[in-house]
């Protein structure tokens, strides 16, 4: 009964307001629609239709001139936005026109008059839609103390002007306010402020010059419109534990209702709590480890208002214990008499169990027999796998995961001698599935094995407990380096897809192994693909030229030029001249062997060799070119002569008697002064006398130099005047060569000779020219000697002791000489050759 008196009273009173100018005339009435006008001083232009016009109306447009004379040449047009529409020789034009477009269309009357235009008059008329009734109206105030502000759908765009009035009502208030519309899809308008006790009437209007419509009254209380601001909230984790935690909501005391959602951030569905009215809720059983999302939305009643926005709190669990239990398996390999290689790998826990980020794996190895000094070793991996060389014999192993809380349940293994004769799976292929996957199947074993003594042999299926398919791209290190992916499958198994790590273009090693109770077998392997293609390179190669062969090595293609598996080689060779098409040396790509003898060919010739390489998809470009020749019968007599004359040659050098034979024939054609003896300075007159003398003429330096292993001062020794003959100047070699350790006196060269005059030497003021009197004495001595001939002359001074006086002043003469001069060029025992005589001029003073 409300609802049926409120619409035609909010209609009434709608209408009521419009016809009285609702706020002054701000919603306009309709006018009846009439024709359109416009005079102007040479003529005027006259429209059947209004100024406003819906969108596919047809307007009649008619043009007529006022001016009573005008040339006849000219002719009356009318133009829709510089558009010709239609001309006539005359006075007057009409024609009519659809109007499609949206907006406004300006019209125009003007003479022309060959290729003048004069305007006469012009009329603007304008196309769009009335409004259509504003629907979904609805008004929201945000928090307790906002405004209200409504808003509604216009409907479809009117590309007229159009107005928007809302009327609001509570019975015994009215509210008018209006809105210019534009080209917008929704309009809004706030309200001024709104109280809790009253019930509010609103209706939309909205008019243009083509009509008016008018929406549903919105009947409404202010508690029904007001959405809560979005609230503070916390999430705490009791005790630190990893599934459980609480939620503290803060800052929102009007809010009487709230609801809760959260997820895990990896999953698109929610779990929702509806029903939370406390400050706090607590949630329980959570995963650990794992990133979560929190929303909470509030509203201030139960069954009225509205929600608020949604609040976001996004933290991760702690980390819990593990759960998950390691899939691990192992391959042991004899290194030698004394040892083995034992090799385990496993699977990495999932998120669900690992419960947390996984530090290290712990593995502990403990021998089997008492004898063994190998105690229980624990060793710590980052790696999903391990190896390790230990002595010979029987292990218990354990392998577990160890987060910052815990670590796995363990899982252990026990390895015994004589598991690397285990026998693989039989007939292993592979087959390209394309989309990043190969199909992969196998036999399972059937021969028996040789084992030792005290293990019987394995010989029937059902000893196998399951299969390893293992894959690395051919990149990879050696087969029994622990491979980049595997997949474990049971016994029943013997077949599967693989698609980790699989791409297209790449050629993989895959080796499937078989699980036994005592490990696992020995790998059965094939190279295998997705989708191939041609090679993008070839391969690098070098031809080695033998007598009549040539011997081509090469190196492998890089795994990612391969862009497939290599199925063998072709090698080109061909005669320079080109005549000739190249003879084709195909290689199966199956060897291991990257050479390749080819034999059978012409010696001294010119080739011209290369190769390419082969996938299931083609052949791919050729690599490097190479030109080489082939030694002929004349190059080997070369090389044979030049070898001869090297080994000839060292014959004669490295033999004493061909040295000699040899030497004789050279002599024969070498000059005659060349064989001329040279004279032996030994023969000379000199050197025999000097070999006759006995009296050591040796000066030792030992009486001018400190003691090498003490710092102490010389001692002093006390040295008097002495004199020397002057009749003529010594020369350089009769210089005295010495004088005994303790004593005063000169050493004497010789006995019977003549005594010398006597002078005495200089002072000790003139001490410091000593060295200048030597070096001049010198000089003037060789100059006075009588030359000799072939022979060097060597005369020998005599000397007596000095009388020595205990009035002279202590003189140490020796001094001044250098002892190295002395000791060097004075002292000499034995033959004297030219070989060891030396006579430097460059001291002499001229």
């Amino acid at each position: 009964m409300l609802f049926s008196w409120i619409v035609p009273a909010a209609i009434w009173l709608l209408e009521h307001f419009t016809a009285e100018g609702c706020c002054q005339g701000k919603v306009p009435a309709r006018r009846p629609p009439q024709g359109a006008a416009e005079i102007c001083d040479k003529g005027n232009i006259t429209a059947n239709a209004a100024s406003h016009v819906q969108t596919g109306t047809r307007v009649t447009l008619s043009c007529q001139l006022t001016v009573p004379r005008y040339p006849e040449q000219c002719r009356t047009a009318l133009f829709i936005n510089s558009s010709e529409l239609i001309s006539n020789y005359g006075g007057s034009a009409s024609t009519g026109f659809l109007v499609k477009i949206h907006g406004k269309h300006m019209f125009s009357c003007k003479l022309v008059c060959e290729d003048k235009k004069k305007l006469i008059c012009g009329i603007d008329i304008e196309s769009g839609n009335p409004p259509e009734e504003p629907r979904n109206v609805s008004c929201v105030q945000h928090g307790m103390d906002g405004h209200p502000v409504c808003t509604w759908e216009r409907g479809r765009l009117t590309y007229l002007h159009t107005t928007y009035v809302i009327h609001l009502s509570n019975g015994t208030d009215d509210l008018c306010i209006s809105e210019e519309g534009g080209n917008k899809k929704v309009g809004s308008l706030a309200l001024s402020k709104l109280n809790f006790d009253s019930t509010y009437t609103l209706v939309v209007a909205a008019s243009n010059e083509l009509g008016s419509a008018f929406s549903q009254p919105f009947v409404f209380t202010l508690l029904d419109i007001v959405k809560m601001h979005p609230p503070d909230f916390r999430v705490e984790f009791e005790n630190s534990s990893a599934t459980n935690c609480t939620l503290s909501r803060h800052g929102a005391a009007e809010a009487q209702h709230c609801r809760l959602r959260y997820r895990p951030l990896a999953r698109s569905t929610w779990s929702t709590v509806e029903r939370w009215k406390s400050e706090k809720f607590h949630l329980y059983n959570l995963e650990p480890h794992t990133d979560y999302e929190f929303e909470v939305s509030c509203k201030i009643h139960p069954e009225r208002g509205l929600w608020s926005n949604w609040r976001t709190y996004r933290t991760r669990t702690p980390e819990a214990v593990p759960t998950g239990i390691l899939d691990v398996w192992y391959r042991q390999q004899d290194v030698d008499a004394q040892r083995q290689n034992i090799s385990l790998f496993w699977k990495a826990l999932s998120e669900r169990e690992a419960r947390g980020r996984i530090l290290w794996y712990a593995v502990t190895f403990e021998a089997l027999s008492p004898q063994s000094r190998l105690v229980a070793e624990t060793h710590l991996s980052t790696q999903t796998n391990y190896t390790r060389v230990l002595p010979r014999g029987g292990y218990r192993v354990t392998v577990t995961a160890e987060n910052s809380r815990g670590r796995s349940p363990p899982v252990s293994l026990t390895t015994e001698l004589g598991t690397q004769d285990l026998p693989p799976p039989q007939k292993v292929s592979a087959t390209a599935m394309g989309n990043s996957s190969i199909f992969v199947s196998w036999r399972p074993p059937v021969s028996s094995v040789a084992s030792v003594s005290w293990r019987p042999p394995v010989s029937s299926v059902a000893s196998v407990s399951g299969y390893v398919v293992a894959w690395a791209d051919g990149e990879g290190n050696a087969p029994q380096d622990p491979p980049p992916a595997w997949v474990k499958l049971p016994a029943s198994n013997l077949s599967t897809v693989i698609a980790e790590h699989i791409t297209d273009d790449a050629c993989y090693r895959i080796s499937v192994f078989a699980l036994y109770r005592d490990g696992a077998s020995q790998a059965a392997s094939l190279w295998g693909y997705s989708r191939a293609k041609a090679p993008a390179a070839g391969p690098q190669m070098n031809a080695t030229p033998k007598a009549n062969s040539v011997l081509v090595s090469w190196e492998a293609i890089p795994a990612h030029q391969q862009r497939g598996c290599i199925t063998g080689y072709n090698i080109y060779l061909q005669k320079k001249d080109g005549q000739a098409a190249p003879t084709v040396y195909a290689v199966p790509g199956t060897t291991a062997q990257h050479w390749w003898h080819i034999p059978d060919l012409q010696p001294g010739e010119l080739y011209l060799l290369w190769m390419t390489a082969l996938t299931v998809a083609g052949e791919g470009p050729r690599g490097n070119d190479q030109l080489l020749h082939l030694p002929g019968a004349g190059d080997w007599v070369t090389v044979v002569l030049i070898c001869s004359f090297f080994i000839v040659s060292a014959c004669v050098c490295f033999v004493p008697p061909a040295r000699k034979a040899f030497c004789s024939f050279l002599s024969a054609f070498m000059p005659q002064w060349q064989s001329k003896a040279i004279p032996d300075p030994a023969n000379a007159t000199w050197a025999k006398n000097y070999t006759s003398m006995k009296a050591e003429l040796i000066l030792s330096s030992s009486l001018f130099l400190p003691s090498t292993g003490s710092f102490e001062e010389p001692e002093t020794t006390q040295v008097e005047e002495a004199f020397v003959k002057t009749e003529r100047p010594v020369p350089r070699d009769k210089i005295p060569t010495g004088v005994r350790r303790g004593s005063g006196k000169w050493l004497e060269s010789g006995s019977g000779q003549e005594e010398p005059e006597r002078r005495a030497l200089p002072s000790e003021a003139d001490e410091q020219e000593l060295p200048d009197l030597y070096k001049r004495m010198v000089p003037e001595a060789t100059e006075q000697t009588p030359s000799v001939g072939e022979y060097i002359a060597n005369p020998i001074i005599t000397a007596d002791p000095p009388p020595v006086t205990g009035d002279e002043p202590e003189c140490d003469s020796l001094s001044a000489f250098p002892t190295i001069f002395v000791t060097s060029a004075l002292s000499y025992e034995g033959n004297l050759t030219l070989d060891t005589v030396k006579i430097n001029h460059s001291s002499s003073t001229r």
